[in-house]
């Protein structure tokens, strides 16, 4: 049996409660964001098809990077003795989610939602969170984004770099995590990035589309554990999970809706749990716990899945 590959991910999320993030410049994900800007400002403008070129070009040779340079530390991590190896890197795997982090931003707009600080509340979740203008939202579109934002980055920023630790290990963890930053950062519909960023935004919907599935199943069942709504999670899961533009955000978004019992709206763009009651601060805190119970969930069933799939090489040859 390949212990490390069960234990080193409970390890990890373990580790990053009571570590949480380092500060940006020790930080992997933040140096990969540096990366990219200093390609971008070396890139020229030219025509819809170059522009695609480049931007397809910059994604095979970033995602070739880091997975060549992950396979080097993951072997010289195989030869550290002990377990030294194994905290090595589930520090490696740490770094690439963030439970906590998560957590700590949508209860810091849950705070001062409560201390009716709307002003702080809309910085809140615009520096932590999500990436649209925050100044013209209500209080309860806030709670709303935020309530979203934990939906999505339990997949995001949670199960997925973990599933993707049980299906390849370490290099593919910060292959889909480069490939996630560069989408978060040309991933839009602008006249620069409209064709430059477009491999990069396909490509992040192909890595997103089996964690977002499994991120949404999880929120259900946590939903009937946690004693929410079970089955309107599902009824809204079924019925909304395709409303929104991405081909996957929508997915653990309206499972979340349903549980909570809640409408997310994003304005001129989608409503999720169409009819239900608009969110309230409380109901931020709500999602914290479906999705610490959500992550739970998957880890538990991405353990099985090892348990049954990874073993240790069988050693070969005559016994003397």
């Amino acid at each position: 049996m390949n212990w490390k590959r069960l234990i080193v991910p409970w390890l990890a999320v373990w580790l990053d409660e009571v570590l949480g993030d380092p500060p940006n410049r020790w930080h992997p994900v933040a140096w990969l964001g540096s990366a990219i800007a200093m390609v971008e400002r070396r890139v020229q403008r030219a025509n819809p098809s170059r522009d695609f070129r480049v931007g397809l070009g910059v994604w095979l040779g970033g995602v070739t990077l880091v997975g060549s340079a992950l396979r080097l530390i993951t072997t010289a991590l195989h030869k550290i003795p002990g377990r030294l190896g194994w905290i090595a890197e589930a520090m490696l795997l740490k770094l690439s989610l963030s439970p906590r982090g998560l957590r700590q931003a949508a209860m810091a707009v849950q705070a001062a939602l409560e201390e009716e600080d709307l002003p702080n509340a809309r910085k809140q979740v615009a520096w932590h969170l999500v990436s649209r203008d925050t100044q013209a939202l209500d209080a309860s579109q806030v709670a709303g984004a935020t309530i979203e934002s934990v939906a999505e980055n339990a997949s995001d920023g949670v199960l997925a770099p973990l599933l993707y630790y049980t299906i390849g290990g370490l290099p593919l963890v910060w292959v889909y995590r480069f490939a996630n930053t560069l989408d978060s950062m040309w991933g839009y519909h602008s006249e620069r990035y409209e064709w430059l960023g477009k491999p990069a935004a396909r490509l992040d919907d192909l890595f997103n589309w089996l964690p977002a599935r499994l991120t949404a199943l999880c929120l259900v069942l946590a939903a009937f554990l946690r004693r929410e709504n079970g089955l309107q999670a599902l009824t809204i899961l079924r019925r909304d999970a395709r409303l929104t533009a991405s081909p996957n955000a929508g997915y653990p978004m309206s499972a979340m809706a349903g549980a909570l019992g809640v409408e997310l709206e994003k304005v001129g763009q989608y409503r999720l749990g169409q009819g239900l009651p608009a969110p309230r601060p409380g109901d931020i805190r709500r999602a914290v716990h479906l999705m610490q119970t959500a992550v739970l969930l998957g880890m538990g069933l991405l353990s099985l899945i090892t348990l049954l799939f990874h073993h240790s090489p069988q050693r070969t040859g005559a016994r003397r």
